[in-house]
């Protein structure tokens, strides 16, 4: 019987509700407190989920429950390094939700203090943990596509601005589609090729609609312009030690025919579709489209809880560790940066 591992929540939204979903799932685990500031979304997830010990102060779950032996931390962006430095300093390991935090001095400062502390933090990257990722992983470690040359990754909404939480609001977000949805697309390629350091980056971002009424008929209609102080559309590229690029793009609105959520990989001797789970090659004089003829198949969040679980708990290795979400703040940084300077900006 696996060992018991009790976990306490920072934020109860989606977030923490989706989690202990697939906590539930696994042997020995348990989300044995919660806190929050609103009473509300308390209420509710100890309905669901019935935690030990409710808060509405999070200082006071890390002084009073003591049996946790893990913090998750699912609060908007803004309060990540705060409330993962403070679960870290009162001597928990933790689970910070993407992306790591608002910027990356804050996410050294969480990295630091982890080190301090002697604990795990473990970065809420899921989509590393799918099936198809670790398939091109694989190919790419095998040598089968050569030196990577480039690599395209994309997180498109055609309309998409979120019409709940804080997600337009800058000040608590750090930023829009970039940091919201394009941290996942972007942290997927840069884990298959091998997370190369990060050099230089370039880009630009635009507002044009998310910070004005709209009339338009679509999925998530009637956001809060008022408040919308973050990009709509983003395009970004990162120069890689050893010469690949990798170009991002992510919007919450802009005109395309339709949603995109794919990577794309250009090698010397191939190259790979994410999506598709595709590889294209040369093959006995012949330029051949290679698909495996079996995938195993998982849901890669709740190999993401299982991963926490077992890193904490049992010893196993980091795969999502506070190194890897430090290199992607500092790649979302400089995109960010260079749009600010309307030039290419060093990373370091």
């Amino acid at each position: 019987m696996s060992k018991s591992f009790r976990i306490g929540f920072i934020g109860t939204g989606w977030v923490g509700d989706h989690q202990m979903k697939h906590l539930t799932k696994l042997e020995g685990v348990e989300g044995i407190a919660a806190a929050d500031l609103s009473d509300a979304s308390l209420a509710r997830f100890k309905a669901a989920w019935n935690p030990k010990y409710t808060f509405s102060d999070y200082r006071q779950m890390l002084r009073e429950a003591k049996e946790m032996d893990a913090v998750s931390v699912c609060t908007p962006n803004g309060l990540h390094a705060e409330h993962s430095i403070a679960a870290l300093e009162a001597g928990y390991h933790v689970l910070v939700e993407k992306p790591m935090a608002m910027n990356a001095k804050q996410a050294q400062q969480m990295l630091d203090a982890a080190k301090r502390a002697g604990k795990h933090l473990v970065v809420g990257f899921q989509h590393r943990f799918e099936p198809r990722t670790k398939f091109i992983y694989d190919q790419i470690v095998s040598g089968s596509f050569g030196n990577i040359l480039y690599v395209r990754a994309q997180a498109l909404r055609r309309r998409g601005i979120p019409n709940w939480g804080v997600f337009g609001r800058k000040d608590l977000q750090g930023g829009g589609p970039l940091i919201d949805i394009g941290v996942h697309i972007m942290e997927t390629a840069h884990y298959m090729i091998g997370s190369p350091r990060p050099i230089t980056a370039t880009g630009n971002h635009w507002t044009f609609m998310g910070n004005q009424p709209s009339n338009i008929v679509s999925m998530w209609p009637k956001w809060d312009h008022a408040t919308y102080t973050v990009e709509d559309f983003a395009a970004g590229m990162i120069r890689f030690e050893g010469g690949a690029l990798l170009t991002i793009e992510a919007s919450f609105v802009t005109h395309i025919e339709k949603d995109v959520w794919n990577i794309e990989v250009y090698g010397e001797k191939g190259g790979a579709n994410w999506e598709s789970s595709q590889v294209f090659t040369d093959h006995g004089g012949y330029m051949m489209n290679m698909t495996p003829g079996y995938l195993p198949k998982w849901d890669h969040f709740e190999y993401k809880m299982k991963h926490f679980v077992e890193v904490c708990r049992d010893g196993r290795e980091n795969e999502s560790s506070g190194e890897q979400g430090l290199m992607i703040q500092k790649m979302l940084d400089g995109v960010y940066a260079s749009a600010e300077a309307g030039r290419e900006v060093s990373i370091e």
